[in-house]
This record gives C-alpha cells, sequence and structure tokens, in this order.
C-alpha cells in the first residue's frame, strides 16, 4: 500500500520529466532532415562553383574596370618590367620623372579599360567550364576553384585578351606616351637599346590581377557564410565546412 502511495506521488514528477525530455529532443532534432534527394550531384555542385566564379567577377573584377582599379590597388597595380626599371632610373635622373610616371599610369590605365571590354570574355569562360572533378574542386584549398580556372582557360583568354590590350592602348593614349619614352632613351649616347613588347607583358599582368581578384571572392566565400548569398551557394559551400 505504502508503495502505491509512493508511486502515485512520483508519477507527476515523472511525468513532468518526460515532457522536458520530449521537448529536448524535439530542439535537438533538426527541422529539415537531409534525405538522398536532397543530396547534391555534380552537377549541383558545378552550378555552385560556377556562381561563386560569377560573384567573383562580378564583385571584385568590376573594380579593376573603375578608374585607378589599377593604379590604385597594390594587390594588382602593374609596375614596370625588368627591362623597363633601368629606363625608369634613367629618365629620372636626367629629370624626366613625370614622364617616367606617365608611362607607368598609362600602362594601367590600358588594363583598366582593357578588363571593362573584356568581362563577357571571362563570363563566358566559367559558363563553359566542364566541372567533371567539382567535388574535387569544392574539397581544395581556398583558391582551388580559381586556379582551376586559370589553368584551364588562361591560354583562350590571352588570346582573345591582347588584342583587347592593344586597341586599350591605343585608346588611352598609352602608345604614344611610350613610343615618345622608348625614342628619348634609345637616343642616349651608349645605352643598351630597348623594344619590349609591352602589349604582351601588360595583357599578362592584366589577366594575373583579375585572377588574384576572382580568388579573393572565391576564399571570401569560402570561409565567411554572410558571403554566401544564395540557398545554392549555401548548400554547396556547406560541403566543404564539413571536410
Amino acid at each position: 500500500m505504502k508503495s502505491k502511495f509512493i508511486l502515485l506521488l512520483l508519477l507527476p514528477v515523472l511525468g513532468f520529466s518526460q515532457i522536458k525530455l520530449s521537448d529536448q529532443i524535439k530542439k535537438s532534432i533538426p527541422k529539415k532532415i537531409p534525405t538522398s534527394k536532397s543530396a547534391l550531384s555534380a552537377t549541383d555542385i558545378a552550378k555552385g562553383l560556377k556562381e561563386a566564379l560569377n560573384k567573383g567577377i562580378e564583385k571584385q573584377v568590376s573594380k579593376l574596370t573603375m578608374e585607378d582599379g589599377f593604379y590604385k590597388n597594390e594587390l594588382v597595380k602593374i609596375l614596370l618590367p625588368e627591362e623597363l626599371q633601368k629606363v625608369d632610373k634613367t629618365l629620372r635622373k636626367m629629370g624626366l620623372s613625370s614622364l617616367a610616371d606617365e608611362g607607368l599610369l598609362m600602362l594601367n590605365r590600358a588594363a583598366e579599360d582593357a578588363v571593362k571590354e573584356s568581362t563577357p570574355i571571362f563570363v563566358n569562360a566559367v559558363k563553359n567550364i566542364s566541372f567533371d572533378d567539382a567535388k574535387n574542386i569544392l574539397m581544395g584549398n581556398e583558391n582551388q576553384a580559381t586556379s582551376y580556372l586559370q589553368t584551364n582557360t588562361a591560354s583562350a583568354l590571352y588570346e582573345k585578351f591582347n588584342p583587347v590590350i592593344q586597341n586599350s592602348f591605343a585608346k588611352v593614349g598609352a602608345d604614344k606616351v611610350w613610343e615618345s619614352i622608348i625614342k628619348k632613351y634609345n637616343s642616349i649616347p651608349l645605352v643598351n637599346k630597348v623594344n619590349p613588347d609591352l602589349t604582351d607583358y601588360t595583357t599578362n599582368e592584366a589577366l594575373e590581377g583579375v585572377f588574384k581578384m576572382i580568388a579573393i571572392e572565391e576564399k571570401t566565400i569560402r570561409m565567411d557564410m554572410k558571403a554566401r548569398t544564395s540557398p545554392l551557394l549555401q548548400q554547396v559551400f556547406a560541403m566543404q565546412d564539413k571536410k
């Protein structure tokens, strides 16, 4: 009889504890349990990576198209090639610093103008990439997708980008400035004459700058969840968070 009485006293307590435990279990269960249907395919991963690269182009590369986008960005500013550094020093010694400064500025202006004209080239390059090994790229290092893009498109991009740079040289007046610089330098007695291919040099430097800026955005998306601004980016890069 006594045991029955104790059991009756404990029933409300046990019931209350059971309710609390049930609440805790409910809280611990994810609101959406992933199923096999929600698993991302290689196609989904590829789409997510392409979206990340396009976001890099839209957000970061667009900065390069603005005035001083290259010239005042220390990450990508185009400096003089080694062959022309002696030209620069010689001109400055001769009191022609302003001409040397203008020459450097014009290289960067040409790159800024060319990237503006060539943004569709990068967009198409991303669109046409086939990520057969999409998951490996996703699980790679912080700039794996950018590196993949660079490795697989650099040659084709160069062929398209080079004439744009050449046109930009003429458009911003870089060709005349550098023609004047080279002519003045080569007229100095006893110097080794120079005839650099500045179009080739600026093309390579501009492309390197573009990929560097895309890599910055890729790293941001990989490291910062707030940068994943679409459901697809959130789903795809959540996979790499778990590695």
